[in-house]
């Protein structure tokens, strides 16, 4: 046990009452004293300190808990910025297939227009064969017919002058006709691929 002298004791408790400064912690437990007023001065001590501790811990306590919830709301937010990160990967990755898809669907659409184009140059090549050929077949058959007409008025003696120059006619008139069906196939054909490389 601890003991002070009287003149301490008194200086204790001037500075006490002048200055609200206090003995504190376990070393109050430890002084013994025979004056009353002193005792009564350390029962205070004591007092005042159990309170202080009592403050102290609860601050304590209150920080602890106040880093807790901080912990707490940190792990939240590192959850939120991983599930915000895969969000934004998601949100790449569906922009980057969008993409795709649409790079495709541009280059089908270039596709099915490059095999439109051909199917139709095909088609109007052969409706162009087709026209050449029942053109010529029917200058041919004509000049053919036109011909045997006149071998026959030859061959009896008939009027042949009539029959020669309607041959003559028919057959400039037939290669006329020949080569303006020709020349007009060849200048469709012309302009439609002189519109296409534009």
């Amino acid at each position: 046990m601890i003991k002070f002298v009287s003149s301490t004791e008194n200086t204790l408790i001037e500075i006490h009452k002048e200055n609200q400064i206090s003995l504190e912690g376990d070393i109050i437990k430890l002084i013994n004293t025979e004056s009353p007023e002193f005792s009564k001065y350390l029962e205070e001590c004591i007092v005042k300190d159990t309170e202080k501790r009592r403050r102290r811990l609860s601050v304590t306590k209150q920080i602890q808990e106040k880093n807790q919830e901080l912990e707490n709301k940190q792990q939240e937010n590192e959850i939120l910025m991983g599930e915000l990160q895969e969000a934004l990967e998601e949100a790449e990755e569906s922009r980057y297939e969008s993409e795709k898809l649409k790079q495709e669907a541009l280059e089908g659409k270039e596709k099915a227009l490059e095999d439109l184009d051909l199917m139709q140059k095909k088609s109007q090549f052969e409706l162009i064969n087709v026209i050449v050929r029942v053109a010529l077949f029917l200058i041919a058959g004509v000049g053919i017919i036109t011909t045997i007409m006149y071998c026959i008025a030859i061959i009896y003696n008939k009027e042949t002058q009539i029959v020669g120059s309607t041959w003559s006619n028919m057959f400039g008139i037939l290669l006329t006709n020949a080569f303006s069906i020709v020349g007009t196939i060849m200048g469709v054909k012309y302009a439609n691929d002189s519109l296409k490389t534009k």
